[in-house]
């Protein structure tokens, strides 16, 4: 007969809390689901049972205006519109929580499947206060991603304005032309300035908007630029775009470059471990032998 000890009384008494707060957190949400049911399963897996984790926030009566709520809102504004900034950091809240707590439920569970082994317990624990982690990152790490994809079409986008400014062509025109020219997320934000500007909006209002939702410091240099060859007019838009065109040549070969560098770097890890377990398949029989 297996021995109780009292780090298996606590550990039940928690692993019990928990999951009673889970269960009463689940049937206190279970009318919110609707809410999470547009979301892709890609982007919110386990979606269905975010109503979990959206319970536990309405019941914290958190306020969302803390510095790091301000900055998560204006991430989430830049991805999803900032009409829609609220609802998405809610959700990204709940699937925080939801995720955390899930994880964090098992941990019990799993001691008591292994027999009492504690390292699984902290293991377990370790991974619910991962996922916490992990799905707190989740939106910058989107920003990051689609910074890289804009600033990898950012070259074409200012070599074909350049030239068809440079052809004649006014501003306006030559946006629309470039915004339908091609698939892409810079082209895509093109395109929704250029819905504002055909639903009233000043083209240098529609343009700072579109530097703004680009987030990248070069993009939004660009967007300046443009706005002041507008102020000065077509001739001196025209010299402006070709000296901008120059320029980001120069920067996507430095961003080719440092990419090349963090493959580099990327594929360092995997070669030191095979490194590694190579020597250790080659000392470990010499040592063997070494007493026969």
């Amino acid at each position: 007969m297996a021995i109780v000890t009292p780090l298996d009384i606590v550990i039940l008494a928690l692993g019990c809390l928990v999951v009673a707060l889970w269960l009463l957190l689940f049937f206190q949400g279970k009318k919110d689901d609707w809410m999470f049911e547009q979301l892709n399963d890609e982007d919110y897996p386990v979606k269905d049972l975010y109503f979990v984790g959206y319970a536990l926030i309405t019941r914290l009566h958190l306020t969302f205006k803390s510095k790091k709520d301000r900055r998560l809102r204006k991430e989430l504004s830049v991805l999803y519109g900032e009409k829609y900034a609220d609802y998405y950091l809610r959700v990204t809240y709940a699937q925080q929580a939801t995720m955390g707590l899930t994880v964090l439920a098992l941990a019990a569970p799993f001691y008591f499947f292994t027999e009492g082994d504690l390292l699984i317990f902290l293991l377990v624990v370790a991974g619910a206060a991962a996922a916490y982690y992990y799905y707190g990152t989740t939106v910058h790490d989107k920003i990051e991603k689609r910074t890289e994809e804009m600033l990898s079409e950012f070259s074409d986008v200012v070599s074909k304005l350049a030239l068809l400014v440079n052809s004649g062509m006014i501003l306006r025109e030559a946006w629309e032309r470039t915004a339908y020219s091609k698939e892409g997320i810079i082209y895509d934000e093109m395109r929704r300035s250029v819905i504002t500007m055909q639903n009233g909006d000043a083209e240098t209002d529609a343009l700072f908007a579109f530097g703004q939702r680009c987030v990248a410091p070069e993009i939004r240099k660009f967007s300046s630029t443009l706005i002041q060859g507008i102020t000065k007019g077509n001739s001196d838009l025209a010299v402006l775009l070709t000296q901008q065109s120059k320029e980001v040549w120069e920067l996507k070969k430095q961003h080719v470059h440092r990419q090349g560098e963090l493959a580099n770097n990327k594929l360092l890890l995997p070669m030191c471990l095979t490194f590694i377990g190579i020597l250790i398949m080659v000392i470990v029989p010499v040592f063997s032998n070494i007493g026969v």
